[in-house]
């Protein structure tokens, strides 16, 4: 029943053998994941009832894939293969994807866009129930239903100024809310710099200091004493002479900061290199009450804020990565977060954190022509003190001197 699907992995290249495959067969029919709904089918076979399909991925990944430098490579393949599943929370699992299938591309006037009205928060996710509960069939180029290419705030391909975007692809940009399941892949540290300037700027933040075991060479101390000593070599070794600044960075990782991923890496190459007291955490639009640090485990592996702020003391400076753009209602609204129900705003973090650590920067991709046009940005320079600097040569430069006072 799955033999295609065995196809698809070994087109992709990845090193599946048939003895595996028939161990995630014998796993399937021993019931080792739980009951759930009907995972999908493929265009080349049925699907196979009992499991859902996130029980089927972590089965068939854990028995397939025995190295994780294949992660990847086999996500792509799971997704290439069982194409247009539902990705949806489960309370928006009852929106057929017949609705969001889009067919029409359509341009909107400027007239047309100023004339909409935007909801506000209680009152659009009021509205969005209802028509989970009332819509019966797939519509498209409306302005109240669920649908695509339309006016309404439910669905995607279309323009509202406060909408809530189901499925399809970032556009506007001026979703509040989306439902969808999104996956992120780690920033690459190891990625090679096209150039030295980054960490040039970098260097500015040094508090030199040598401490540890013995193992650099001293050759002046040498010479000196093997002068002293009558010729006899005496060698004298003294502690690395290292950077001993204490450093947290805090990255954006996904949605609209997929567009910088090339440049963060860089900057993230280059402080792995320059700081050795270095802890690293990832979030996704605003800093809410748990951070992560490896994508891929990100719902398993959750380090709670809270906790971060107890273990490590305010000598460590801050550092935020990220374009700050998003929902407002991200920043100051319970619930607002894109990701899931959070109990408080992410102002109330960002102040949290700012007032553990005196020494903080934000650091941002986005050029800074753009940063008054978005009103989520203004929010964040507003949280931190307009400690905000662009991610370009002069931005790090002046971040690493506000940094180092």
């Amino acid at each position: 029943m799955l033999i295609e699907f065995f196809y698809s992995l070994r087109n992709a290249q990845l090193p599946v053998s048939v003895s595996e495959f028939l161990s995630l067969l014998k796993s399937l029919e021993a019931g080792v994941v739980g009951p759930g709904t009907q995972y999908p089918k493929s265009e080349e076979g049925e699907g196979q009832s009992g499991y859902s399909l996130d029980d089927f991925y972590y089965l068939s990944r854990m028995s397939l894939i025995k190295d994780e430098k294949n992660y990847d490579k086999f996500d792509k393949a799971f997704a290439a293969y069982f194409r247009g599943v539902d990705s949806l929370s489960e309370w928006m699992a009852k929106v057929p994807l017949d609705w969001l299938r889009k067919t029409l591309e359509r341009e909107f006037s400027p007239e047309q866009i100023a004339a909409l009205k935007s909801m506000d928060w209680d009152e659009l996710m009021k509205t969005l129930q209802k028509r989970l509960e009332d819509q019966k069939e797939r519509h498209e180029g409306g302005s109240k239903w669920i649908g695509t290419g339309g006016t309404s705030p439910f669905g995607h391909s279309g323009v509202n100024p406060r909408g809530i975007r189901i499925g399809g692809k970032s556009q506007q940009r001026s979703a509040v809310k989306v439902w969808e399941q999104r996956q992120y892949k780690d920033y690459d540290d190891s990625v090679e710099l096209g150039t030295r300037n980054i960490k040039v700027a970098l260097r500015r933040l040094r508090k030199f200091a040598r401490a540890g075991a013995a193992e650099e060479l001293d050759i002046h101390d040498t010479i000196r004493s093997t002068a002293v000593n009558a010729g006899y070599l005496d060698i004298k070794m003294v502690p690395e002479r290292r950077n001993n600044v204490k450093l947290l960075l805090l990255m954006d990782i996904g949605g609209t900061m997929d567009e910088h991923v090339a440049r963060v890496e860089e900057l993230f190459s280059a402080v792995k290199t320059e700081f050795k007291h270095l802890e690293f955490f990832y979030f996704h639009n605003c800093v809410y009450d748990y951070l992560w640090k490896n994508n891929k485990r990100r719902y398993a592996e959750k380090f709670p804020t809270w906790d971060i702020i107890r273990k490590y003391n305010k000598d460590h400076k801050l550092i935020f990565v990220g374009d700050a753009t998003m929902s407002p209602y991200e920043i100051v609204q319970p619930g607002g977060s894109v990701e899931y129900n959070n109990e408080e705003p992410g102002a109330v973090w960002i102040q949290r954190l700012t007032n553990a650590y005196p020494k903080f920067a934000w650091i941002n991709p986005e050029p800074q022509g753009v940063w008054q046009y978005r009103q989520s940005i203004a929010m964040i320079q507003n949280l931190i003190a307009h400690n905000m600097y662009t991610l370009n040569l002069k931005g790090l430069e002046e971040a690493m001197r506000s940094l180092s006072k």
